[in-house]
């Protein structure tokens, strides 16, 4: 799939850096991320509103079940199970989608930079996640396991050896999870930073694609 993106915009994701003791357990777990000029984040325009009506005509009862056998949400179902997580309660991001699509009768939109991440999810299987770049070290960002005193904000404490996206200065989420409140895309956000988490199973052409297709998105004007 070819997308279209403004001419001065080039993709240059970067491998975020995997904790070696995640790496060893965790074979295939990975971390790509970039940064992108957002140009004040608000709500989206007509032809994203447009996009996400027509990718809900994609989503029926049958089609949600058969998801879980397709080779991307399959992975990530296979990792959650490895972390601990049950996948049939705990939902891997795509399936999320996909059942809250069902519960709502569509995809509703909802600022530009959530639907940015919802189209490259639903239509790569690849989820993304958001920060403001203000916050990211310049040394990037990767996965860790929590220490003590780690906190998630200031409303926070969270456990040592939990699997966390971070940087060099900063715990920003928990793996899968939400973004710590102060650091979430707001509407005086000047640069984002996308980050995809891949496991393994998942080839690198979908995360590669989940990042032009989010960054596309973010340039509809």
């Amino acid at each position: 799939m070819k997308v279209a993106v403004p001419d001065e915009v080039e993709l240059r994701a970067a491998a975020g850096f995997v904790a070696p003791e995640i790496r060893d357990e965790f074979a295939g777990l990975r971390l790509d991320w970039l940064t992108v000029d957002c140009r004040r984040p608000g709500e989206s325009p007509r032809e994203v509103k447009r996009r996400l009506r027509s990718l809900s005509n994609r989503y029926r009862g049958a089609s949600v079940v058969a998801m879980r056998t397709q080779p991307i949400p399959n992975a990530y179902r296979t990792f959650f199970r490895q972390i601990g997580l049950d996948p049939d309660t705990t939902r891997i991001p795509s399936e999320a989608a996909a059942v809250a699509r069902l519960l709502r009768g569509a995809f509703e939109p909802s600022s530009l930079v959530e639907d940015a991440r919802l189209i490259a999810l639903i239509e790569t299987g690849v989820p993304l996640w958001a920060l403001d770049a203000s916050f990211v070290d310049p040394g990037g960002l990767g996965i860790r396991t929590t220490v003590v005193g780690d906190r998630l904000g200031p409303e926070l404490t969270l456990a040592p050896g939990r699997l966390a996206v971070a940087d060099a200065a900063s715990l920003h989420a928990l793996l899968f999870g939400d973004v710590a409140a102060a650091h979430v895309v707001n509407p005086h956000t000047e640069r984002i930073a996308l980050y995809a988490v891949s496991v393994d199973g998942v080839p690198a052409i979908h995360v590669e694609e989940a990042l032009w297709v989010c960054m596309e998105v973010l340039h509809s004007r």
